[in-house]
C-alpha cells in the first residue's frame, strides 16, 4: 500500500503560480511513476505530468512551458510547479503513482483555483 497526500493548492489570479506537493508513504520502494492529474468540473480527470524513477517526463500540451513536474525521492515527494496560471487550469488536481507490480494509488486531491 502507498498513501499519497497533496498540499499546494489554493485560490490565485491568473498570470500567477502556485507549487504542489506530494508525500508519499507506505510501501515507497515499489514506487515507479509518480505524476499528476487534474479533475474540472463535469471533465474527466486528465493527465497534467508524470515523471519517472529515471527521471522521464511526460506533459499535457496544455500545460508545456508553464508546469515543471520534479521529484525528491530521498524524501518521498513529487512536486508541480505551475506558472502563468489560466483560468482553466482550475481544478482539483490529484497526485499518482504506479508501483512496479501494476498498481495505481491516489491522493485526496487539492482545489486549484485561477480566477480571471
Amino acid at each position: 500500500q502507498v498513501q499519497l497526500v497533496e498540499s499546494g493548492g489554493g485560490l490565485v489570479q491568473a498570470g500567477g503560480s502556485l507549487r504542489l506537493s506530494c508525500a508519499a508513504s507506505g510501501s515507497i520502494f515499489r514506487i515507479n511513476t509518480m505524476g499528476w492529474y487534474r479533475q474540472a468540473p463535469g471533465k474527466q480527470r486528465e493527465l497534467v505530468a508524470t515523471m519517472t524513477n529515471d527521471g522521464r517526463t511526460n506533459y499535457a500540451d496544455s500545460v508545456k512551458g508553464r508546469f515543471t513536474i520534479s521529484r525528491d525521492n530521498p524524501k518521498n515527494m513529487v512536486y508541480l510547479q505551475m506558472n502563468s496560471l489560466k483560468p482553466e487550469d482550475t481544478a482539483v488536481y490529484y497526485c499518482w503513482c504506479t508501483t512496479v507490480n501494476g498498481r495505481a494509488y491516489w491522493g485526496q486531491g487539492t482545489q486549484v483555483t485561477v480566477s480571471s
